[in-house]
């Protein structure tokens, strides 16, 4: 008899807790979400029963994009939009690894995939597409293509770069030197209030109208707007951007299963291959950017890297790198892949 699912959710958050804890004690990177994505991924491959409550995770999304907002200051805001070309390449950088990353995956695991050609392309062409999972994974289901395949592909290359780039930028020695600080940087409660109603107000109207990533998205853009307008709230209590990061972590933990492992060990190693390359090709293509943009490296390492939106500028708030670059650089491509990879996939896919 399975347990409960909230006593499955309270025991996992307490292992989380304890991870988190224990990467705090041990000084390691990102702490809050390194830990329990850790530990509750190695649970649930050895077949615990943990659990993530999905309005949590989203409560997560909400927070980290309110802190996040308040980084756009008025002055920041116009460096980041000077910044717009680099933005336009990074963005046809995303998407053109992503083809490429698709015609690979083909390549290797046509066969394996079974059905026809439309199957075949429509798995390989959305599971190497650096956009959101969940998106993603709906967009090859609508073209008939393998959802399980592209779901377990995007679960394995955002895991692969949350545990990879934040230590290696922390050990690198890059981090700590192009510090952007936040509009608001004192707590005021009833600035605090007014801050969490609008930003909460934003990501349900998001959902409400069926919009990629609302929690996230709909609680940025008003917190951005906000701050982009000059008008100072509220900082956010040092706890909550941690707690954040626990949950973020545990949900990314969970999706591993020891099913899930033994469904198809061929594609998800090439998968993880492939997403190490991606990784050192990012790292190559920011450095091109640094060049140009006369910005710090790291920044837009983070920025180019193929990972999600929240654990690339999570990961820039805590080494103090350029918060606003790294977040305007993920949105950004997040909204062009989202818009874009349909029509692309039309054109270059099989007719």
């Amino acid at each position: 008899m399975s347990l409960p699912f909230f006593l499955r959710t309270a025991g996992t958050l307490l292992l989380a807790l304890a991870a988190a804890l224990l990467c705090v004690w041990l000084r390691t990177p990102l702490p809050w979400m390194i830990g329990p994505l850790l530990a509750t991924s190695i649970a649930s491959i050895l077949g615990a029963p943990t659990h993530s409550w999905p309005p949590l995770r989203n409560a997560g999304q909400w927070v980290i994009a309110a802190a996040l907002g308040l980084y756009f200051t008025p002055q920041v805001t116009a460096l980041v939009a000077g910044l717009w070309w680099a933005i336009v390449l990074a963005v046809a950088w995303a998407l053109g690894l992503g083809w490429a990353f698709g015609r690979w995956l083909h390549a290797r695991h046509a066969e394996r995939i079974g059905g026809d050609a439309r199957t075949r392309w429509a798995t390989t062409y959305f599971a190497g597409s650096i956009g959101g999972a969940s998106e993603m994974t709906l967009l090859a289901e609508r073209e008939h293509g393998r959802s399980d395949l592209v779901a377990a592909a995007h679960t394995v290359r955002l895991i692969i770069v949350t545990l990879l780039i934040p230590p290696a930028v922390l050990y690198s020695g890059l981090h700590g030197l192009d510090a952007s600080l936040p509009g608001a940087r004192e707590l005021r409660l009833p600035g605090l209030l007014a801050l969490s109603a609008a930003t909460a107000a934003g990501a349900w109207l998001m959902a409400r109208t069926g919009r990629a990533n609302p929690w996230f998205m709909g609680a940025l853009l008003v917190s951005m707007g906000i701050t982009m307008a000059g008008v100072e709230l509220s900082a956010l209590p040092n706890g909550a951007t941690n707690v954040a990061q626990l949950v973020i972590g545990v949900s990314l933990g969970v999706r591993f299963r020891r099913e899930f492992l033994r469904s198809a060990p061929r594609w998800l190693l090439d998968v993880a291959l492939g997403t190490l390359g991606m990784i050192l090709l990012c790292a190559g293509f920011a450095w091109l950017l640094a060049w140009g943009t006369k910005l710090h490296v790291a920044t837009l390492v983070l920025g180019t890297s193929p990972g999600g939106i929240a654990e690339m500028a999570i990961t820039a708030k805590v080494l103090q790198l350029g918060v606003p670059v790294v977040t305007a650089f993920q949105v950004c491509r997040l909204v062009a892949v989202l818009v874009l990879v349909e029509p692309l996939y039309r054109w270059v896919g099989p007719r």
